[in-house]
Order: structure tokens, then sequence, then C-alpha cells
């Protein structure tokens, strides 16, 4: 990937593209390599009021809510065309921001939002009107899902472009109006999304994509009485704060926050495949997934061989920048997350958590937010780093003995979101 240029991008507010009000930009930062690689137009609270009003007037007073489905879903299709023409420049801004690897974004970052836009373009008509039949004649019943109104989404920074497309699609295609504020940490190729989105014709205000530096600029979104709904993905701490704002108005919400999910490996499993897929539940994309499998629960008669075999996987995973195609294990997302992540670390050690490997700053790039992939054996559920959301490459690995002390120690989290079991027998 070559990118010398420094990129600029700005905000998407009823249908053009803008500076913000302000004029102030700040900087995405490449985490491979410590360099910035693009600047971000800095909406402000002023934009932020813009872009409200844009989507309040569009839904109110435009022709996109009574538009058809179908009407609706041929925009949806032309998006993911413009994804697809794309591809490589999106890719390439996705590997940028997140540290994610290119083959990552590439074959499976873009491929997914262009498919996403596809599938609600198409979706059949039946989904958003259905009639039902009574065993009486003179009995007619059907019921026809409406859009909300005015409804906001925010994404965090470790799956910027999927999250945009799996939150705008459908919201879109139902007939809202939308504003999108992805995270300032990574959101390059969401800003990339919202030039070619204001390609397609959409009414104006229907999509406004703005981002801000200022940790406010959500607050402001969520509280603002013009909005219907919020869609938010991100931190429990944070989910606490937007669920409390939003009830102020008593806006419709849709959360999906912070996990500790267990993935949980009995004796009878294909040892291959439950490899492979513990490997994958906690290292990929160097473990910044709120369903990352980070706590590994192995029936003891199979943990001293699943173990050392997943250390031994784990220690030849090529770390390097994010850009090679040879690199399997890249960059966290910044130097700052780096850091919380090695803390945790520590503190794993400290509470008398064995370090089975990994755990340091490999020798890269100094500029680079770089860590080895990291496995803990001798952990005890109790500990801070098996209840913790670390939200990096830190795997916890835990014996159990029976179903029903798996079934107790993966219950044993403040967190729910997901659950993994490798087992032949169903």
């Amino acid at each position: 990937m070559t990118m010398t240029a420094i990129r600029q991008f700005d905000l998407l507010i009823e249908g053009k593209l803008t500076p913000s009000l302000s004029g102030k930009y700040f900087d995405a930062i490449n985490p491979s390599n410590g360099e910035v690689f693009a600047r971000i137009s800095d909406a402000d609270t002023v934009d932020v009021q813009m872009a409200v009003q844009a989507a309040r007037l569009a839904f109110d007073h435009g022709r996109w809510p009574q538009m058809s489905a179908a009407e609706r879903g041929e925009y949806l299709v032309k998006i993911a065309g413009l994804i697809r023409e794309n591809a490589k420049e999106l890719a390439d801004l996705e590997c940028a921001s997140t540290g994610k690897t290119t083959k990552h974004t590439t074959f499976i970052d873009v491929p997914t939002a262009a498919d996403c836009f596809e599938h609600f373009g198409h979706l059949p008509a039946h989904l958003i009107k259905e009639t039902f039949k009574h065993s009486v004649d003179t009995v007619r019943s059907s019921f026809q899902r409406e859009p909300v109104g005015v409804v906001v989404t925010i994404i965090p920074w470790n799956y910027p472009l999927i999250m945009s497309v799996w939150k705008l699609a459908p919201a879109l295609l139902a007939g809202n109006a939308v504003i999108l504020k992805p995270s300032p940490v990574a959101c390059a190729s969401v800003m990339l999304l919202a030039k070619l989105a204001s390609q397609v014709g959409l009414p104006k205000g229907v999509l406004n994509i703005i981002a801000s530096s200022r940790p406010e600029a959500g607050a402001e979104l969520v509280a603002a009485p013009e909005v219907d709904m919020v869609s938010f993905s991100g931190s429990t701490k944070t989910g606490e704060a937007v669920m409390a704002l939003a009830a102020r108005g008593v806006k419709k919400l849709t959360m999906e926050l912070g996990g500790k999910s267990p993935n949980i490996v009995f004796a009878d499993c294909n040892m291959e495949a439950a490899l492979g897929g513990a490997m994958s539940a906690i290292f990929m994309n160097q473990g910044q997934m709120c369903t990352a499998g980070s706590r590994l629960l192995v029936e003891d008669k199979i943990y001293k061989e699943f173990t050392e075999k997943l250390v031994a996987r784990a220690k030849n995973l090529k770390i390097g920048p994010a850009d090679s195609f040879e690199t399997e294990f890249g960059p966290l997302v910044s130097i700052e997350h780096r850091n919380r992540v090695l803390q945790f670390i520590e503190k794993g050690k400290q509470e008398g958590a064995k370090l089975a490997c990994g755990g340091k700053v490999p020798d890269i790039n100094p500029k680079g937010a770089y860590i080895e992939p990291t496995i803990f054996t001798n952990v005890r559920n109790t500990m801070s780093i098996a209840q913790e959301e670390i939200f990096g490459p830190v795997l916890c690995v835990i014996p159990f003995t029976s179903v029903e002390e798996a079934i107790h120690l993966a219950n044993d989290t403040k967190y729910g979101l997901a659950a993994m079991v490798w087992s032949q027998d169903l």
C-alpha cells in the first residue's frame, strides 16, 4: 500500500461535502508507523446542530419516507456498486486507520460492506408490509412497518466501515433520515464512504456523516430533541451514559456493548478446528473485537495439550505493518490503547497468572502500536484479566472438569454478549 499524500476528508451534511464551520481538522494516525496519513474535518456544536436539523427537515418534509422500499433500495444498490469500484482505496484507508491487516480489509471488510448495502437494497417488500389471514372471513388484519424518524448512529473504531454499513443500510432502507458519527480514532474509510454516498443522488439531509474529536459531540447528538432513535455500539460505560441521555426524550435505543466472551472447548472437539477457532476468536484484528473469545475454557482432559499447541501457534504469528500481505498480526489501533493493554498484562502477572507467551512490545517500529499476541495460563476467573474487557490480544486460559462448571464459569461475568462452544456432541 502506498499512501504518500495526506488525504483530506470533509463532513457530509444536507447532501453536500463541507468542511466544519470552524475550519478545523484533526489528524488520522497510521498505527503501523505513527505517521499522519489523512486530515478529517472536525465537527463542532454548530455542525452537529446543522446535521440534526437537516435530517429532521428531510424526514418531516422530504419525499424519502414516502418512497417505497424498492425505490429506496435502488440507492443502496448504487452505494454498493461504488464501494466495489473504490474497494482498493477503502481497504487501504481501513488498514491505515485501524492497523487491521490489508488481507483483512481487502477480503472481509470491504466486500462485507458492499454485500450489506446490496442485501438491504434487495430486501423483499413483504418484510415491510404483511397481511394476516384469519379463519373468520369478515376479519382482516395487517401491519406495516414505518420509519422511526431521525436516527443517530454512533460507532467505535475497531470495525469502522463494516459497523457504519450495518447501521446505515437497514436504517435508510426503512425510510429514516440518518446521522452517523464514527469514532475520531479511525474514521478515514467512513469519510470516504460519505463521499461515495454523496454521489448517488440521495435526497438532501437523508444521510449525514460527521466526525468530531470532541468527546461531547456524541452526547449532543443523543440529547438533541429532534432525534427519535439512537443506535450505539461501544463500551458499556459509554452505553450507560447514552442510555441516560436518551431517557430524557424517551428515545428508542439499540445498543451493542462490551463483552468478555467465553470460548468453551470440550475434550471431544475437533482439535484442529478448535485451535483455529480459538486463534481467530482472540487474535483476529489483534483482539480488538467486542465479541472476542478472550476467556478460553478448556476441559481438563485436554487442557495441557491444547494450551501447548495454542501457544506454539501464537508464537509463530508473523507480526508486522498492517499494509504487508505477509503480516498476520498488525499493530493495535494506537499507542495509547497499546499502553492500556500493557497495563492489563502487568496486572495479570501481579495477580499470579502465568504468562505463557507474548506480553511484550516487539522490535518492529518504535512509532508503531505493536504488541505480541499474549496468552495467560493459571488464570482464575476472578482475576481482573478474566473479568475486565481488555479489548486486545490477551487470552485467559481456564480449565474446567464438567459441563456444569463450564456453564458456571461462562456466566460468571458482568458481560453477556457472545459465546462459543467446540464439541462434536450436539
